[in-house]
């Protein structure tokens, strides 16, 4: 989605939230970093994340370091802009839906935006891993190069709601944190049935809640224009090319669900479109789908 231009960053929201350095109980910080960082690199990002290291970057907060993300002209340029309108748009969303649809105040949760490598209260994060969202730290740790990976080792179309979707997934991932599910993803972690994939569709249901909601909301300080049906198509494109069936392919040669930790193509653009149709997170509930091929709100 496109923002108006007259819409106000906030700089300062990278860095902002979170419960810095907060451990979860029942070993959920490490342990479940594994299944959910990043959307895709596999064991490829386990052993980046794990594989400790010096930073050769690190993350960026405060107003110099973003100094040019004013307006929502400036959302619309360049992608660590759209980061922060995104954060911003999600805070919004959730701090009016999440009390009447869950009966839970929405805790607003960190977003840094790093270059490399970087260190979290998960482990060490790089850039090969893709952006994840670390519950030890409540955190949305995010390397905007990752874009043009999307669209150069995946294949994605690209565009503004694929960019946001990526963030609001993670956001997604800190409802789930805040609501007592994400930790199904830590008891049961891998095959086509898993809490893992459950975990992660929902996360998805989640982004579609957020793209349905905040379409055309004047009510904060950005502004996201009215959805279009060619922006709709971009984000569930990336929902697409991050399939497990689709991954596995392409870096395997074959398939084997048994190994799912995030879910099929088709499964990632129904339970987006789910969330963004119906606007009701009961919809999104996965993990009492029977086939998670077909949502019941579809």
């Amino acid at each position: 989605m496109t923002f108006s231009n007259d819409s106000q960053l906030d700089p300062g929201r990278v860095g902002g939230g979170g419960g810095r350095g907060v451990a979860v109980g029942g070993g959920i910080g490490g342990t479940l970093l594994l299944l959910v960082v990043g959307l895709f690199f596999g064991q490829d990002g386990i052993d980046a994340l794990t594989g400790g290291g010096e930073d050769t970057g690190g993350s960026s907060s405060g107003q110099e370091q973003f100094a040019h993300c004013e307006t929502g002209a400036d959302a619309n340029q360049y992608s660590d802009c759209r980061m922060i309108a995104t954060a911003q748009s999600l805070d919004q969303f959730w701090e009016g839906y999440l009390p009447q649809a869950a009966g839970e105040r929405y805790v607003l949760p960190g977003l840094e935006l790093y270059q490399g490598r970087d260190s979290t209260a998960c482990g060490t994060a790089s850039s090969a891993v893709g952006p994840f969202y670390c519950p030890a730290d409540q955190t949305v740790w995010l390397d905007v190069a990752f874009f043009d990976e999307l669209q150069t080792q995946f294949g994605a179309e690209g565009g503004p709601l694929a960019e946001e979707y990526v963030l609001a997934h993670e956001f997604g991932h800190h409802i789930q944190h805040q609501i007592g599910t994400l930790g199904y993803a830590q008891q049961d972690p891998q095959g086509p049935e898993s809490g893992a994939v459950r975990v992660e569709l929902q996360a998805d249901c989640f982004a579609g809640l957020w793209a349905r909601g905040a379409s055309g909301d004047t009510s904060g300080a950005v502004d996201l224009q009215e959805v279009t049906p060619e922006q709709l198509e971009q984000a569930l494109n990336a929902a697409s090319v991050i399939g497990d069936d689709r991954i596995q392919a392409t870096t395997q040669g074959r398939v084997n669900p048994e190994a799912f930790t995030h879910g099929t193509s088709r499964q990632r653009q129904l339970w987006f479109w789910a969330g963004y149709r119906t606007g009701d997170l009961d919809q999104c509930d996965t993990f009492a789908a029977r086939d998670l091929d077909n949502p019941p709100a579809l």
